[in-house]
């Protein structure tokens, strides 16, 4: 019987990890890459003698493909992704792939912002209570690489609206919608409801087994659940509403209630501040509590989890002024959030690769607890033209050390300077990491 072929478009995490176990299901492989690969990924590719190539996609070599694994980065309109579409050749993701062949039970959380922070707290939270348990998707190894050399039980998997895109007859044994609010709009033809489709996929193929975790005070996430018909068990979380079963606040106490399996502890004693993160709170203890996980372990891992990199990281004071790094705020609803939770006064750094954004909805925000903007990007006038009308002081910067420098200037005693871009780094950094890293340089170097 002849070798199915099987080829990856994408040589980073993803790719590779796909490649492996692929290898390990007996397809034939190809990896094409159109952009460079890593030298660390290239290594793995030619201990295992895969065949490979990078700047470029050779077509003779990828349209003869079974199936063909896609890199989420790669959009549809991608020339080759076209070819291939029209030939009817099955395109999935990474995830997809893995999932395939794995029985592990998966918790798959998406949403437009809280996902990592979320993700990682239930990962913790399971990992803390002794289960065997694999974290994947859009952090970490790739899920693929965990299922070809790992035997873990449980997956908490981290999923972006690319991802669920290529994502057809997996299951999420517990799915976690956190929030949907206007991101990447540029990939989804700037039509909010595809959007909105991309992230409700999270509940595809569900069963009355499984479950649905959802925020009830997302109006989009309300609206579309009128539209459809969920198939698993909903379960809500709510900091507006009581609720019989979820996760609700009552006065100060955080409550928690799936099928009389009951939990509360006072919001004071979460490690993870701010109203967006009482709903990721919300969101991983309902899924310990669905779990039956022991509520002293739930509550202990809620009180002292250490928060994500590059996410409202408080990272130093330099003469009383503190410098927060939440590089990962890449559009208007996480830089709302980090702003929704300043005391202080704020010298906010802004800018970036602009993904469609309405500046409109920070005006309320930036009028009451900013007190001057440094615009970091090589094109800056949207935001100028933005907030220039609200008098607060407006500087330009071009790289990340003269807008550090410039934030301390604008600074006084008691300020934070807070980096929360609103926007996509790829015009001056590698990603959002490189971005915050080079923040938390500059800041050391003041």
């Amino acid at each position: 019987m002849e070798k199915r072929r099987l080829v990856i478009l994408g040589g980073g995490e993803s790719g590779i990890g796909a490649a492996i176990l692929g290898a390990q299901k007996g397809f034939e492989l190809f990896l094409s890459d159109f952009g460079k690969i890593k030298d660390e990924y290239q290594e793995i590719l030619n201990t295992h003698g895969f065949q490979f190539e990078e700047l470029q996609h050779t077509e003779s070599k990828i349209l003869n493909a079974d199936l063909v694994i896609k890199s989420p980065g790669i959009p549809d309109t991608a020339p080759i992704i076209k070819k291939l579409m029209e030939l009817g050749t099955p395109i999935i993701s990474e995830i997809e792939f893995a999932g395939r062949y794995t029985k592990a039970k998966t918790i798959c959380i998406t949403g437009s912002n809280g996902k990592t922070t979320t993700t990682l707290l239930t990962y913790e939270l399971l990992k803390r209570a002794g289960l065997n348990v694999g974290l994947a998707g859009n952090i970490g190894k790739s899920f693929a690489l965990q299922v070809a050399e790992e035997q873990f039980d449980y997956y908490v998997l981290e999923l972006s609206s690319y991802q669920l895109d290529g994502m057809f007859e997996f299951r999420a044994d517990i799915a976690i919608l956190l929030n949907i609010t206007p991101d990447h709009l540029d990939r989804y033809e700037y039509k909010m409801q595809n959007y909105v489709d991309s992230k409700m996929r999270i509940t595809q193929n569900q069963t009355s087994n499984d479950w649905f975790v959802y925020c009830a005070d997302d109006p989009l996430i309300r609206a579309e659940l009128e539209k459809r018909t969920i198939k698993s068990q909903m379960i809500p979380f709510s900091n507006t509403e009581i609720l019989e079963q979820g996760g609700w606040l009552e006065q100060e106490t955080l409550k928690i209630n799936v099928n009389n399996n009951t939990f509360d502890m006072t919001i004071y004693d979460l490690a993870l501040q701010g109203k967006h993160n009482l709903y990721n709170s919300m969101a991983a203890g309902i899924s310990g509590s669905i779990l039956n996980l022991r509520k002293e372990s739930i509550r202990e891992c809620l009180s002292d989890f250490q928060g994500v990199e590059h996410r409202l990281e408080r990272f130093l004071r330099v003469h009383n002024i503190e410098f927060i790094n939440d590089s990962k705020a890449t559009n208007i609803n996480s830089v709302w959030y980090a702003l929704e939770s300043m005391q202080s006064p704020v010298v906010w750094i802004v800018g970036g690769v602009d993904k469609g954004n309405d500046y409109s909805e920070l005006m309320d925000l930036v009028k009451n607890k900013v007190k001057a903007i440094v615009c970091l990007g090589q094109d800056n006038q949207k935001i100028f033209t933005a907030f220039e009308g609200l008098g607060k002081e407006m500087v330009d910067a071009k790289s990340m050390e003269e807008a550090v420098r410039s934030a301390y200037f604008l600074a006084e005693k008691g300020d934070a300077v807070l980096l929360s871009p609103a926007c996509a780094s790829f015009d001056l950094f590698k990603n959002y990491e490189d971005r915050g890293q080079q923040f938390k340089e500059a800041v050391r170097n003041l």
